[in-house]
């Protein structure tokens, strides 16, 4: 049976309300596709919406921005696909980049800075909520508990680098599931209740891929080289303009890294990142992150936008390539980092996509993808212990606690998880009793 296609005018102006209204993480963004696209609009059934979904599951990087680019590709080809996913970052990108620009210029005022202090809670909170919420949905046997804290001592007591997690998380998933593969069999997706018939769907589960899905090695053969002309070509020009150790060429080559091995969504790659560009490289400040992390919250987007609020403050002041003011050498660092964490997702999708069309029904690899997850859970604690530390005592152990910011992050902590309020209203609560006591102050 035929339907008729999604007009492109349509699905454009579709894209670009979903930049624009994004909030709410992962979960609220892969929600607002399914509420309007399934339910609402019904040019995607259930079933092709979840086997996308699943796809984009066992993918590094964003899942949100995958998913989006995957359905623009699967209704209007690869002009679709690179549409959707664009748009999808291009609005986050130009408001961090003007809050990065205010954070730098501005951010050391005491009203600011008070207001910032009582965001830090929040962020501590936000993350310890992410844990629990990864965790609750993935740790499901004392196994993966096991794994949970085995990659958290790994990274506490060892500094043992993210990426060998990974890789050490995914072998023990592959190896579990020969003895137990009923604990590392994964979940189904993102189920939702009440959908509307299927058969009702431009795009159901009775249709048959579209012509453009079809697969070759042809096809997958030229993409790949695409994808690595696109990848090289900048890169080459900046090593031959600054030299391999300039900060554009290290920013590249880190979030291309970043992109490629961190699974398990955006909270998972703050570990990396926050190994990488502060630890490391010296980018930024333990509190300069957390301060992205929370300008990355109260955005739309994608969180792991958060990389353009890194490259924007360790860009700031850079000579870049002769740039004459902090503010463009920020603008430039923050879009040459965005081109590199996002690029390896448009080309997951665009080459994975024809291949997952035609499997429908049979994609049940996902043991190794569960051991991750369940890594990804002490990875995050990880994450929140250094972020407590910095924020609980900013002096040293010796100096005692911050009881202020102890119970603040404790009452949103509170708040989130048991009192049910969003991110956003939380974050501005904070920020206001932050503001209110350096006015007091």
């Amino acid at each position: 049976m035929s339907h008729p296609a999604v007009p492109f005018r349509d699905a454009l102006r579709f894209w670009l309300k979903l930049g624009l209204l994004s909030f709410g993480g992962p979960a609220g963004q892969i929600a607002l596709m399914h509420r309007e696209l399934v339910d609402n609009k019904r040019w995607i059934s259930e079933q092709r919406f979840l086997h996308a979904l699943n796809y984009c599951m066992l993918l590094p990087g964003p899942e949100a921005q995958q998913l989006a680019t995957y359905l623009g590709w699967l209704m209007h080809r690869t002009r679709g696909g690179v549409v959707a996913g664009v748009l999808f970052v291009l609005p986050s990108l130009l408001i961090l980049i003007a809050l990065s620009w205010l954070y730098m210029v501005f951010g050391q005022l005491p009203l600011v800075a008070g207001a910032f202090a009582g965001i830090k809670a929040a962020v501590l909170a936000i993350v310890l909520q992410a844990a629990w919420c990864i965790g609750s949905r993935t740790l499901q046997h004392p196994l993966l508990w096991g794994i949970a804290a085995a990659a958290l001592l790994a990274l506490a007591l060892f500094a043992l680098p993210f990426p060998a997690i990974v890789l050490l998380a995914g072998i023990a998933g592959w190896l579990g599931a020969r003895r137990w593969p009923q604990i590392f069999a994964g979940g189904k997706g993102h189920a939702a209740s009440g959908a509307p018939d299927d058969s009702q769907a431009l795009i159901n589960d009775h249709t048959p891929p579209p012509p453009h899905a079809s697969y070759s090695h042809g096809k997958l053969l030229r993409l790949i080289l695409s994808g690595a002309l696109l990848w090289a070509l900048p890169m080459l020009l900046a090593v031959s303009l600054a030299g391999s150790q300039h900060t554009l060429p290290q920013m590249g080559w880190f979030f291309t890294k970043a992109a490629l091995l961190t699974f398990g969504g955006a909270y998972a790659v703050l570990p990396y990142v926050y190994q990488g560009a502060v630890t490391h490289f010296g980018w930024l400040s333990p509190g300069q992150m957390m301060d992205g992390l929370a300008l990355g919250e109260t955005t739309p987007g994608p969180l792991i936008m958060v990389v353009a609020f890194v490259a924007f403050v360790g860009g700031y002041g850079a000579p870049l390539f002769g740039a004459g003011s902090a503010a463009i050498s920020g603008i430039v660092a923050a879009s040459w980092v965005t081109w590199y964490t996002f690029l390896p997702s448009f080309l997951f999708i665009l080459a994975g996509a024809p291949l997952v069309e035609h499997t429908r029904g049979k994609l049940g690899f996902t043991a190794p993808l569960t051991a991750i997850i369940a890594a990804v859970v002490g990875v995050i604690v990880n994450l929140a212990l250094f972020f407590g530390r910095h924020l609980l005592w900013p002096h040293g152990l010796a100096a005692g606690i911050d009881w202020f910011a102890a119970l603040l992050a404790a009452a949103s902590l509170w708040a989130l998880v048991k009192g049910g309020r969003g991110v956003i209203p939380v974050i501005a609560a904070c920020a206001g009793i932050g503001l209110l006591r350096a006015l007091l102050a």
